[in-house]
């Protein structure tokens, strides 16, 4: 008697076959938009385009789950939580606004190449917990800083956001070593206020 050695792959589940499909899916959005067809969606996926359709329905529902998905800002939570505590003030604030700026780029891609207008829905949840999750990482460096970590929270995101639009990022190009710099020292030498 010989045993069945098949090397088929079990078949996923809805979830994770939604899963896979939309992660493949984001990177075609910024590159195609809304323009992007259901047999482009299939061939990168590998699957057949009715394996789509059984998966979300219709192509419109499955972008709208992609979009949802990369504009969700538990990717950016987990991003800053792995930041390591040991770093010195400097690094801590560099990943902290460079993971920031990444970010918004990555938003404004999204919302360009979908035809988005105004902002992002809100996630009342999690809104309130960026500025938590940076207060933890300064934490050790409170006695280095001139403000609470919250309002260091909000001025990165301020920074961070205005560097990535377009008519300020490309127009008045500063590289991440020059962000940095502006967010530690600002613009004038060495006076108090």
């Amino acid at each position: 008697m010989t045993e069945n050695t098949s090397t088929r792959a079990r078949p996923l589940g809805l979830e994770q076959r939604q899963d896979m499909i939309i992660g493949v899916v984001i990177p075609l959005i910024l590159e195609h938009g809304r323009n992007l067809t259901s047999k482009q969606i299939a061939e990168a996926c590998g699957i057949a385009e009715g394996t789509i359709f059984r998966a979300f329905g219709d192509k419109e529902t499955l972008i709208t789950a992609a979009v949802d998905r990369y504009l969700d800002p538990l990717a950016l939570h987990t991003a800053l939580r792995s930041i390591d505590r040991d770093l010195s003030l400097n690094d801590t604030l560099a990943s902290i606004l460079g993971l920031l700026r990444d970010r918004f780029t990555g938003v404004l891609r999204m919302m360009a190449a979908t035809g988005m207008q105004g902002p992002p829905k809100r996630r009342d949840e999690l809104s309130y917990q960026f500025p938590v999750i940076i207060a933890e990482l300064l934490a050790p460096h409170r006695a280095e800083l001139r403000v609470e970590p919250e309002q260091v929270a909000h001025f990165a995101r301020v920074l961070a956001f205005a560097s990535s639009l377009p008519v300020f990022g490309e127009s008045i190009p500063f590289d991440a070593a020059e962000m940095l710099d502006l967010f530690q020292h600002g613009v004038v030498h060495g006076t108090e206020i």
